[in-house]
């Protein structure tokens, strides 16, 4: 049998929108993107850390969206494809995290988490998809996380989201691929962000503990001994991109440093 190579380069030509990219997880997707040819529409809530970004990469563009608005996603999709062409992949990172006891979970820390991570899926999915179905092409990853798959202290209503994406993805993969689109997921563990910093902030105070004890705990449940940084999930998100990927489809793919297992 042939062995398969991707060759660097194999997404030139191809058009990527990437949300939540202005910092972190979503930053390190957008990079690898633009490092294998993608032209990538960076979007953000802060347009200022998204124009950021994309002055990093030639060809690259910048826009405001909030995932959570219908207008936003509708427009956003549509401002990508008419400045860089038909899109071929679209990356739902856009993400957000609150830490409290669940009998201390206010209403709207549960429909913050529920709106972004969640239904901020749904309708950047939805809004892509009719040129996509159309084409019967495309590729989509969410970023989705261990926590989509274990219980976390602190994080039941985030928990619940991350549930949600996962299995959105799954049914989305279904129903989408007779339209020869792609749909998976990626689950990150302990990744080094701003995120994680406020969260080393929340938990430790959740715990009476420090910060420093809190970083060590991560570290001590991840059995390949490090925190993971955004490059790790970005090279996973890369790949699934990817024509080596071609026929991966409905996946929840850990990339914890085995920290689920734990």
């Amino acid at each position: 049998m042939e062995n398969v190579v991707t060759p660097v380069g194999s997404l030139n030509g191809k058009v990527a929108l990437v949300t939540g990219a202005g910092t972190g997880i979503g930053e390190a997707i957008a990079a690898a993107l633009a490092g294998d040819g993608a032209r990538v529409a960076i979007t953000d809530i802060d347009l200022d850390a998204a124009e950021r970004v994309a002055g990093r990469f030639p060809g690259a563009i910048a826009l405001a969206l909030d995932v959570t608005s219908v207008d936003d996603t509708a427009s956003g999709v549509s401002q990508a494809e008419a400045r860089l062409g038909p899109l071929d992949i679209l990356i739902n990172n856009a993400g957000v995290s609150t830490m409290r006891p669940l009998w201390e979970l206010t209403e709207h820390d549960w429909d913050f988490n529920m709106e972004v991570n969640a239904k901020g899926v749904f309708l950047m999915m939805r809004a892509a998809l009719p040129g996509m179905m159309q084409r019967r092409n495309g590729c989509i990853v969410n970023t989705a996380s261990m926590a989509g798959k274990k219980a976390v202290p602190y994080l039941a209503h985030y928990c619940a989201s991350k549930w949600a994406c996962i299995g959105l993805t799954k049914s989305a993969a279904v129903e989408l691929g007779p339209y020869g689109i792609r749909v998976n997921c990626v689950c990150p563990g302990y990744v080094a962000t701003g995120m994680q910093a406020r969260e080393l902030e929340w938990e430790s105070t959740l715990r009476g503990s420090t910060v420093e004890d809190v970083a060590v705990e991560y570290v001590r449940l991840t059995p390949l001994g490090r925190i993971e940084t955004a490059e790790d999930v970005a090279k996973v998100v890369l790949f699934l991109c990817q024509p080596g990927a071609g026929f991966i489809s409905g996946a929840a793919i850990d990339v914890t440093g085995g920290a689920n297992l734990t």
